[in-house]
């Protein structure tokens, strides 16, 4: 009978810690394979179009510069930014367009706040923020592949959600602007001392925080430096919490 109930018991508990972790957030990294030694370094540059208008700073430059990189846009950015959009889409060879949710809302389906936004809160509103988002897109002529959500963050079930929905999820190894918040001075320098593999996030949508500039510094450091530059697409990548695998 004691054999019995601690078997039972046992069982409850470990139901109990797999609840748990599949609850859980976690902020997925993403790197792209290394480059061989003596190979020319490679980065990504991903940019966050959250909401809001467009900062012609880092997209002057990457077109200036003829550098590519992977814009995760919102279907909010783009009802504000379509002269933008065609931009991007009228270069594939420089941008690759990806999801970004429709409304910017963290792909979390347990009712949270996440740095102040409210959380999706189940899983029915994951899918709509994530098929919503897409579909907009989609809409443009372009089919998303993966998805980044606002935030960065996600449980375990909502990750297992949104793979099951077709998308990859882009994590990042270097946060190169804190969320647009940084000086630009602190941008440079993380985004400067990226290293072979790393995947770098910024945003895009902020054309008025210091951040940018820093962000453009970085980016040109990086090119000094003779790092390759390559869409997300374009590599094979490693990601933690089974966010693309």
């Amino acid at each position: 009978m004691k054999t019995t109930f601690v078997a039972t018991l046992l069982t409850v508990v470990s139901i109990a810690h797999a609840c748990l972790a599949s609850t859980r957030l976690v902020e997925p990294q993403l790197m792209l394979q290394r480059q061989e030694a003596g190979s020319r370094p490679r980065v990504a540059l991903t940019f966050d179009a959250c909401s809001g208008k467009t900062d012609e700073r880092i997209l002057s430059t990457l077109i200036d510069n003829n550098i590519p990189a992977t814009i995760f846009v919102t279907a909010r950015w783009l009802k504000r930014n379509g002269a933008v959009f065609a931009i991007l889409k009228a270069r594939p060879d420089l941008f690759e367009i990806e999801n970004h949710g429709a409304m910017h809302v963290p792909a979390v389906d347990r009712p949270i706040s996440i740095y102040g936004i409210a959380a999706a809160g189940s899983a029915q509103a994951v899918e709509g923020e994530v098929a919503g988002g897409a579909a907009a897109i989609a809409a443009q002529g372009v089919t998303p592949h993966w998805f980044r959500g606002a935030t960065a963050k996600y449980t375990l079930s909502s990750i297992g959600q949104i793979r099951q929905m077709g998308f990859r999820i882009a994590g990042y190894s270097v946060n190169g602007d804190g969320g647009s918040l940084l000086g630009p001075s602190a941008a440079e320098k993380r985004i400067a001392a990226a290293k072979d593999g790393d995947v770098i996030i910024a945003h895009i949508n902020q054309p008025t925080h210091a951040a940018g500039d820093g962000v453009v510094k970085g980016i040109l450091d990086l090119k000094v430096k003779g790092f390759a530059f390559v869409q997300l697409d374009d590599a094979m990548e490693d990601g933690s919490d089974d966010t693309i695998n």
